[in-house]
């Protein structure tokens, strides 16, 4: 693949080693000639850089095998194994080691060809005062790549393990059969439709689809249908040629394009319009379509993973959804279940959530209490997943250290959800004890609240609607005391 490179000759001159002593790299220069190994070893040492340098090939080959590299720059024309075949043999050796091919005048053609072969770039000979500082911008440019290449692995290293099924947050027996299915299928090719409410994790559902397929050294694109314009989606989604409508001054790759080997994620994809499922339908069918304003037909070798909150059945009833489609997408259905029917999880996302959001805020909450969990999974999370996120960001944010407890919560977590009404006593023929029922079901409320408040008198009073003095009276009066373990 040919680099193209812009170096400015004007730049000023560079001491890496005060610049940034740890960006020092180590470089190779493998050149038959004397001369011009010591003019390119004197030029890097004085940019900061470690050297090492060799005589021919051979010895190359046993430096990259022995050490570590950051860059070679090598002659093309020496005896024995040329210059252009030791460019690919470290190209297998190690692929992402830069080689920047060193020519002699009237070998451009060599030049190309080693290029051709994956080196970063070429430097020609003699090296004049002039084009030293493209020297050290070229070296700079080939480690920089480097350095990004590497990172860039990193990150889709970090991306593959994230998406890994077993960071998937959640033992119920509902995320298990979702995870099951997303491991059946997830190596093929076909496409899969995402069902499920707003907030259950659809998206990463489609992540673990892609990072544990066969396209996970490739990209993955995602589009909200819902989030863009109509008039604009298409030319985001297939791209659009230089005039094809006003403010179109240049071409633009569109996201199919841009996703070619890998997989484009296409999310809410029941917000699409009639009109743009007909060019999505094509795409599915044959792997090829037409950006906009042009006539010619572009290939894509792109596995479609779509995603609705949508019901699409009762879409295609009302016309709003094109049935063709819908049978293209949904080759393999996937339905992420709502939160509500996998409860045994929350407590996993919890911890899971707390964990995460004190590192990212810098806080120190260190758990929460059974009875303020107890009321998380009694709720009915209409918000799913990410409304739980959200709730426990808050509670991390405004808790900042300690234990989350039940009046950390918002208003409408503290009372039990679904409580039943306390039964009445029935008036019999001999009358009732009244004080006495009455005395019974304040006792019970209080010892409820100082249950749930871990006897804190403060809190249990505010849940009663008493203020403390009165409650501390009633306590004392009943003869009240905290259990074992439990301080006073």
């Amino acid at each position: 693949m040919l680099r193209t490179a812009t170096y400015n000759a004007a730049a000023p001159l560079r001491n890496r080693a005060e610049d940034d002593p740890l960006r020092r790299a180590q470089i190779l220069i493998v050149d038959d000639e004397e001369l011009y190994r010591r003019a390119l070893e004197r030029i890097l040492v004085r940019a900061g850089h470690a050297v090492v340098t060799a005589r021919d090939a051979s010895e190359a080959l046993a430096r990259i095998s022995g050490e570590p590299l950051d860059l070679v720059l090598c002659d093309i024309r020496m005896p024995g194994i040329s210059g252009l075949e030791l460019v690919r043999q470290i190209r297998d050796i190690d692929p992402e080691l830069p080689c920047i091919v060193v020519t002699g005048y009237g070998s451009a053609e060599q030049s190309v060809e080693a290029l051709h072969a994956g080196a970063f770039w070429y430097l020609e000979k003699p090296f004049e005062r002039r084009s030293l500082d493209v020297v050290r911008q070229l070296v700079d440019q080939a480690i920089e790549h480097r350095r990004l290449r590497a990172e860039n692995r990193l990150l889709q290293n970090q991306l593959c393990s994230r998406y890994r099924f077993d960071n998937v947050v959640g033992q119920s027996a509902e995320l298990r059969a979702v995870l099951d299915l997303v491991s059946r299928v997830a190596d093929s090719d076909s496409t899969v439709l995402v069902t499920g409410e707003s907030g259950t994790g659809k998206e990463l559902i489609a992540r673990a689809l892609h990072y544990n397929s066969k396209r996970a050294d490739r990209v993955m694109v995602t589009v909200n249908c819902g989030a863009i314009p109509e008039e604009l989606l298409e030319s985001e989604l297939f791209g659009h040629v230089k005039g094809a409508f006003t403010n179109a001054v240049q071409h633009r790759e569109g996201r199919f394009a841009a996703a070619d080997g890998g997989t484009i994620f296409l999310d809410e994809i029941g917000d699409m319009s009639p009109n743009l499922q007909v060019k999505l339908l094509r795409v599915i069918q044959d792997r090829s379509f037409e950006p906009v304003g042009s006539s010619k037909t572009v290939r894509a070798d792109v596995r479609v993973i779509a995603a609705t909150h949508r019901d699409l059945e009762d879409a295609i009833r009302r016309g709003s959804f094109r049935e063709d489609l819908y049978y293209r997408l949904n080759v393999i259905p996937i339905e992420v279940p709502p939160l509500r029917r996998r409860k045994d999880d929350i407590p996993l996302l919890v911890e899971h959530f707390l964990a995460r959001l004190n590192d990212e805020k810098g806080r120190e909450v260190e758990g929460i209490r059974p009875a303020a969990l107890e009321r998380l999974v009694e709720h009915d999370w209409p918000g799913n997943v990410r409304e739980l996120e959200n709730l426990i960001e808050r509670l991390v944010v405004m808790r900042g250290r300690g234990v989350i407890d039940v009046e950390d919560l918002p208003a409408a977590f503290r009372q039990p959800v679904g409580t039943p009404p306390l039964p009445l006593p029935k008036l019999g023929p001999d009358g009732i004890a009244f004080n006495e029922i009455v005395d019974r079901l304040e006792t019970s409320m209080i010892v409820q609240a100082l249950e749930r408040t871990h006897w804190n008198k403060n809190r249990a009073a505010q849940l009663l609607g008493l203020n403390r003095t009165t409650l501390l009276e009633k306590i004392k009066k009943k003869k009240l005391e905290p259990p074992e373990g439990v301080s006073d």
